[in-house]
């Protein structure tokens, strides 16, 4: 048996790209799932896939920028399961409106973009805690990205979330260690998510082309996938990373460790 077997996990930005992977990789080891999402169709193509899973997966309509839907979470998996063991902070925008040196950026962007981003992270942490404390102990994963740690031109914001989002991370690790409750961080490089198909659109041309270019840039040879993510994040709430918290992983393809992006 697994050890996610019945546990409690909520998963924010859920529907789609590496979220839709999180949510299906601790179904399938036996978990009981809170996808959190704006995106009700995209929820609905991914329930559809509950009959096969030794897990469960439910869908609940979350704007995670707004404390009461954060709250609202917090309430569902404690009255349907007791409580909450594992949080993944995963939901994250980057339009492609966005990608604008910071002095064009309008404010709303910039709010927008930091409060779904970083915020979501804060108040999602804010009403999970507490119960993960009454159940002994749990985890946080967030997913940061290597924009956090390196940046392009033209993301000002999106950068500045993730970079949020891994100095939350070693943070909260402290705030919460002797409570058993671990904090860490996944940097994704270029993931094949729906994000990506919106930019290689902007871009114009030959999208098959562009996302060619992308992979290439990776070392290994390829963009990567929701699972590789997903594989990451089970590995790091399971107890064989019991003794890492505050910590950051990069999932990049080897992208960081040319130490740029060209």
């Amino acid at each position: 048996m697994s050890e996610f077997q019945d546990k409690a996990v909520i998963v924010t930005g859920g529907a789609k790209g590496i979220g839709r992977g999180i949510c299906l990789a601790f179904a399938r080891e036996g978990a009981r799932v809170l996808c959190a999402d704006v995106d009700v169709e995209a929820a609905e193509r991914l329930a559809a896939e509950n009959g096969s899973l030794p897990g469960h997966i439910r869908f609940q309509a979350a704007d995670v920028a707004r404390d009461d839907a954060c709250r609202a979470l917090a309430r569902t998996a404690v009255s349907e399961w007791g409580g909450v063991d594992i949080l993944c902070n995963n939901v994250g925008v980057q339009p492609v409106s966005s990608y604008l040196p910071a002095h064009e950026l309008p404010e709303e962007t910039w709010d927008d973009i930091l409060n779904v981003n970083l915020k979501s992270a804060f108040l999602m942490t804010r009403h999970c805690v507490p119960e993960m404390i009454k159940r002994g102990g749990g985890v946080i994963i967030n997913t940061a990205s290597v924009q956090g740690l390196q940046s392009t031109k033209g993301v000002c914001a999106y950068a500045a979330s993730k970079g949020g989002i891994l100095s939350l991370t070693r943070q909260l690790a402290l705030e919460y260690a002797e409570d058993n409750v671990r904090v860490l961080a996944v940097n994704p490089g270029t993931i094949d998510t729906p994000l990506v198909d919106e930019a290689l659109q902007a871009m114009g041309g030959d999208e098959t082309e562009h996302r060619e270019r992308m992979g290439r840039a990776h070392p290994v040879g390829r963009i990567g996938t929701p699972q590789d993510i997903a594989n990451a994040v089970l590995f790091l709430a399971s107890e064989k990373a019991s003794f890492m918290t505050g910590e950051n992983v990069c999932v990049d393809g080897g992208m960081m460790a040319k130490g740029a992006w060209s």
